[in-house]
C-alpha cells in the first residue's frame, strides 16, 4: 500500500510536468531572449517615484526581467539601494515574478485560461493597491535609514559601482541597431545562457512543486481540503480562502513556477478561484524571503510590507473573483483529476517534441557561445547569468572576482569558503592585504578602515566589512595575512 501511494504521487508529478513542458521551454526561452536584449540602466533611472507612471515603467521592467523570487528581491533591493523609489522597486519585484510569460502558460494548461486571465487582472489590481498603500505605512525616514545601511553594506560586500557612464549595464551591442542585435549570433548565445541559467536555477523549485502538487493530488482526500477551506458560505468562504492561500504559500517554500502544481492540487482540493489566485501571487512571502527582507531592510520594514502584501495578495484574489463574476467569466471546473496519466499521441506530445529539440538548440547555443570579453557571468551557487555590472553581490577569490544573483547565493557562497580548508598562497611581495569578510585586496598603506585582532592589524575595504568581522572575529581570523 505505502509503495503503491509513493509510485501513485510520482505518477502524478511527473504527468504534470509532461503536460506543462512546452510551456516552460516556450516561456523560459522568451524570458531569456527578452532578459538579453532589453537593457537595463532604464530600470535605475526611471522609478525614482511611486507615481503612476514610474509604477508602469516599474511594472514594464519587472516583467521583462522574469526573475526567480531571490533574484527579483536581490535586484528589487539594488534598485531601491542606489535611488529607486521603495514602492516602485517593490512593483518591480511582484510583476518580475508573477506577471510572466511562462506562470500565464502553466496556469493555462494545468488549471485553465481562466487562471492564466486572472494572472495579469489580478496582479494588475495588486499593483494599484500597492502603489496606493505601501507609502502610506512605511515612514520615509525608515526608508531612508534603510537605504544608509544597504550603502554602507555594499561598501563590505565589493558591490561594482553602477554610475560610472556609458559602459555600464547595456546590453550586448547596445550601440547597434535592435534588428542587428537579433541577428547576431552572438546576442541568442547570451539569450541561450538566460535561459539555461533560468531553468538551473529554478531546478529545484520546479521538482519540488511538481512532488508536492502530485502526492498532493493522489493522496490527500478531498475531504480534508473542504475542512480547511470554508465553502457554501458566500462571500465569508471567498474571503477566507483569500486569507488562507498565502499562508500556504508562507509555510510552502516554493517560489516562481513551482508553486502552480500546488495551486493546482488546491483548486482541484476545493479552494476558491481567488483563494488560488492569491496562493499563487504569495511565492514572494515564503518564509526564507521574508528572512532575507530582514537582513535587507530590517525587522520593522519587513514586518509592514509582510503585512501590505498579504493583503493586496488576498484583496486581489478576492477582487478578481468577484469581477471575473460581474462580467460572467466561468470558472473552469474541478477535475476529478488534474492530468491524464497516461502518454498519448495528441497536440500535447507533439508539441513536447518540438520543444525539446527546440531545448536542444537552446542548448548548442548555450554550450558555443562565444564569451570572449563577456558581460556575463555564472552565480556558482544556483547557476543563474548575471550582467556583471548589475551583480548585486560580488566577492574575490584566487580566480578573480565572483558574482551572485543575491546575497543569499552570496551568503551560501561564504559559508562554504569558511568551511574550506585548502588555502592558496597568494604571490610573495604582494604588500597587500586580504579583507577577511569579502576577500577584497586592501593596501595597508592606504587604508582608511582598520581594527587589531591577536596583536596583527587587519585591514578591511569598507566599515560594514569591519562590523562583520567585529561581530564574528574568530570565523575570518584565518583569512587576514597580509600578502
Amino acid at each position: 500500500m505505502f509503495f503503491h501511494g509513493v509510485w501513485h504521487g510520482l505518477d502524478e508529478a511527473f504527468f504534470m510536468f509532461w503536460e506543462t513542458l512546452w510551456a516552460l521551454v516556450l516561456g523560459f526561452v522568451l524570458s531569456g531572449a527578452v532578459q538579453a536584449f532589453v537593457s537595463r540602466t532604464e530600470m535605475r533611472e526611471a522609478l525614482g517615484a511611486h507615481r503612476p507612471r514610474e509604477l508602469g515603467r516599474a511594472s514594464f521592467f519587472g516583467v521583462i526581467s522574469s526573475s526567480c523570487s531571490y533574484a527579483s528581491s536581490a535586484l528589487a533591493k539594488s534598485l531601491f539601494a542606489r535611488g529607486a523609489d521603495f514602492t516602485a522597486s517593490v512593483v518591480f519585484m511582484v510583476a518580475s515574478t508573477n506577471l510572466v510569460v511562462e506562470l500565464g502558460i502553466v496556469l493555462w494548461l494545468l488549471i485553465g485560461w481562466q487562471f492564466a486571465l486572472a494572472e495579469f487582472v489580478g496582479g494588475a489590481i495588486m499593483i494599484v493597491l500597492i502603489g496606493l498603500v505601501l507609502p502610506r505605512v512605511i515612514p520615509a525616514r525608515w526608508l531612508d535609514d534603510a537605504r544608509q545601511r544597504l550603502n554602507a553594506g555594499n561598501a563590505g560586500t565589493a558591490e561594482p559601482d553602477h554610475d560610472h557612464g556609458a559602459e555600464d549595464d547595456e546590453v550586448a551591442g547596445a550601440d547597434e541597431p535592435l534588428r542587428r542585435r537579433l541577428r547576431s549570433r552572438r546576442g541568442w548565445g547570451d539569450a541561450a545562457g538566460y535561459t539555461i541559467s533560468d531553468l538551473t536555477m529554478l531546478r529545484k523549485e520546479l521538482v519540488i512543486g511538481f512532488v508536492i502538487a502530485g502526492y498532493l493530488a493522489a493522496l490527500v482526500p478531498t475531504g480534508f481540503w473542504r475542512s480547511i477551506f470554508l465553502t457554501g458560505h458566500g462571500f465569508w468562504s471567498s474571503l477566507e480562502n483569500v486569507v488562507l492561500g498565502p499562508f500556504l504559500a508562507i509555510i510552502s517554500f516554493v517560489c516562481s513556477v513551482g508553486n502552480v502544481p500546488l495551486a493546482a492540487a488546491l483548486w482541484q482540493g476545493g479552494i476558491s478561484f481567488g483563494g488560488v489566485v492569491s496562493f499563487v501571487f504569495a511565492d514572494l512571502i515564503t518564509l526564507p524571503l521574508l528572512s532575507i527582507y530582514r537582513k535587507y531592510y530590517g525587522t520593522a520594514i519587513t514586518l509592514r510590507l509582510l503585512g501590505v502584501l498579504w493583503a493586496v495578495m488576498s484583496l486581489g484574489g478576492l477582487i478578481t473573483e468577484y469581477l471575473f463574476r460581474a462580467v460572467r467569466i466561468p470558472a473552469p471546473s474541478r477535475p476529478t483529476m488534474i492530468v491524464h496519466t497516461g502518454f498519448q499521441w495528441n497536440y500535447t506530445t507533439i508539441l513536447n517534441l518540438i520543444a525539446l529539440a527546440g531545448f536542444a538548440l537552446v542548448y548548442w547555443l548555450y554550450r558555443h557561445r562565444d564569451t570572449t570579453g563577456s558581460r556575463f557571468a555564472k552565480d556558482p551557487m544556483c547557476g543563474m547569468q548575471i550582467e556583471i555590472d548589475n551583480a548585486p553581490a560580488q566577492r574575490s577569490s584566487a580566480d578573480g572576482p565572483v558574482y551572485f544573483c543575491s546575497d543569499h547565493c552570496a551568503e551560501r557562497y561564504d559559508r562554504g569558503a569558511a568551511t574550506d580548508t585548502v588555502t592558496d598562497q597568494p604571490p610573495a611581495g604582494a604588500g597587500l592585504a586580504t579583507d577577511p569578510v569579502c576577500g577584497m585586496d586592501v593596501d595597508p598603506a592606504t587604508a582608511t578602515v582598520t581594527t587589531e585582532h591577536a596583536g596583527q592589524s587587519v585591514y578591511f575595504c569598507g566599515p560594514g566589512c569591519r562590523e562583520a568581522f567585529l561581530a564574528d572575529p574568530d570565523r575570518y581570523a584565518a583569512e587576514r595575512s597580509p600578502r
